[in-house]
This record gives C-alpha cells, structure tokens and sequence, in this order.
C-alpha cells in the first residue's frame, strides 16, 4: 500500500481494517444501530479516514461506520482515504475530525489526552497547542481519569457516570471521592444534587458533618437551602436580622469565588475578559483583607465581657 496516495479513495476489505486506536472511543450501541440503518438505506456517504503501520491500513475515523458495516450483508468492503501521520498527529486527527460537529465525547477527550501525555510523552503545553485547545482544558481531562478514584473512572466507562458527575468528584480529595461515590448511587442523586454534596463536603469543618452529608444527601441539602433563604429568624433581634441575611449571601458567594478560582479561573475567560475584569480582582483583594481585619476585631469584640 506504500503507493497509495493521501487524496486517494480505496475500497478496503473490512477484515484487512485495524482498530487499535479504538480504545479511545466509547462503543455506544444506539448509535451504531442507528448507523447501520443509514447504511441500510443510503450506503457510504463519506470514506473512512485510515493511516498506515507497516502496511496496514489503521482506523483513524470511522470507527460507527466500521462496526455497522461488520454487522451488516453486503459490505464487504468500505472506501477509504488515506492520511500521512505519526502516532501523536493520529491522535489530534482523531480529535480534530470530529471537533466540528461534538462527536468526541468528554470521556474520550479525557483518554486521548492522557494517552498524548503519558504514552506519547508530550507536555500538558504541547497537547494544548496539538489539540488547539487552552491548558487549562487539557488539565480538566487529565484531571478526570487521573484525579479520579478507581471506583468512579469504571463507571465513566461504563456509562453510569455522566462526566458532569465526574468533574464534580475530582473537586474532592481522592480519599473522599469513593464516600460521595456510593452516595450518589444509594441515593441516585442528579448531577446538580451531586454538585451541591461536594460543596457541602469541601465545607464541612469535622468528620461528623461530613458524615451526615453522605448518609442523608438530599436531607443536608435541604437543611443548607433552608438556611440560605430564612427569612427571618425569630432567634435574631431586629439589627440581628439585617445582617444575618446579606451575611449568608456573602458566604455564599464567596464560597462560590473560591472554588472557581481554585479549580477553573482564567481558563474560564476569554482573553478581552481579562483587562476588563482585572480592576474588579484588584479591589476584591484590598476588600477581602479589609472584610478579614475587620471581622477579626469584631470576633475579639463580642467575646469581651
């Protein structure tokens, strides 16, 4: 096959075909059902994308179309075209062919960085550029099959865990990860239910909240709402009303600032979002210390006899 020209459309034998690069996409059967039936009724509406080790045609693109086709009489051979790359350019072309129309799943993102990173021996700065994608990205994917406990990273695989769940359990300690794990399950909790778990576990001060928090997720969630939105607490004077409210919000939203910092921040913003917003940081910090000092003296108020 040394003579086949890049541009070039073959009709390849499905036998002749390797997948090897397989094991970065997620086998989804709907969807290959739903493939087979378009096969079915149109034939090929577009070549595989293939490159070549020793002589052998390796599967780049096409991996729905290829396991249809296997399925099916009749085909016994699908048409082909040939790109001329190196492992980590197979790898980037897997991603950039199908990053037009969101083919590529979170999952397999997260499989095709650590391959890029671990097997191919690129830096997180290299995978960014190869993949034209932010760091910050390429960190958030690693992070997934890295960060993650053992226990979650086989549910990714096998669908039980949606990678928005996923992202939520890496913003915990590996050695808590499996806790809200199980409960998420026990309880078949959503992901936004998830979400609020986590932010209840990075706050919870002693094991004992910790472990209400898992024991009775959605009863801890309720009991936090309820205290962000009260109204009125009859235990509170009048000036001890007004405060207690705004109070709670600026927890809140601090507590909120603090984790986008911590584990998003400037990969979030776009460069023009960054001049703007910067004075407004500026004088977060010089406000956060003021806020610090003030309430330091304020606590040693209060306790004077």
């Amino acid at each position: 096959m040394s003579n086949w020209a890049p541009e070039e459309f073959r009709a390849l034998p499905l036998e002749q075909i390797d997948v090897r690069y397989g094991r970065y996409r997620l086998q989804v059967l709907e969807a290959e059902e739903a493939m087979a039936r378009s096969l079915r009724r149109y034939g090929q509406m577009s070549p595989l994308v293939v490159c070549l080790r020793e002589e052998v045609p390796v599967l780049v693109d096409g991996f729905k179309r290829l396991a249809a086709a296997r399925g099916l009489k009749g085909f016994g051979s699908l048409s082909a075209r040939r790109i001329e790359v190196d492992e980590r350019g197979a790898k980037a072309a897997m991603y950039g062919l199908n990053r037009t129309g969101r083919h590529f799943g979170e999952l397999e993102e997260a499989w095709l960085v650590q391959a890029l990173v671990r097997e191919d021996g690129l830096s997180q700065v290299e995978v960014a550029v190869l993949l034209g994608r932010h760091k910050s990205w390429v960190c958030r994917r690693l992070a997934m099959m890295e960060k993650l406990c053992a226990g979650a990273q086989d549910d990714l695989r096998l669908g039980l865990l949606s990678p928005t769940m996923a992202r939520q359990l890496v913003r915990l300690p590996a050695g808590n990860q499996e806790e809200a794990l199980q409960a998420g399950r026990r309880h078949s909790l959503t992901a936004s239910e998830l979400r609020g778990v986590v932010d209840l576990l990075l706050a919870s001060g002693t094991r004992e909240k910790a472990a209400f928090v898992v024991e009775r997720p959605r009863e801890a969630l309720r009991e936090a709402q309820a205290g962000e939105v009260r109204g009125w607490d009859p235990r509170l004077s009048v000036a001890g009303n007004r405060v207690s409210r705004p109070l709670a919000a600026l927890l809140d939203h601090l507590a909120r600032m603090a984790n986008w910092l911590r584990h998003r921040g400037r990969g979030d913003l776009a460069l023009c979002d960054r001049g703007v917003l910067e004075p407004a940081f500026v004088r977060l910090v010089g406000e956060a210390l003021t806020v610090a000092e003030l309430t330091e003296d304020f606590l040693k108020e209060i306790h004077l006899p």
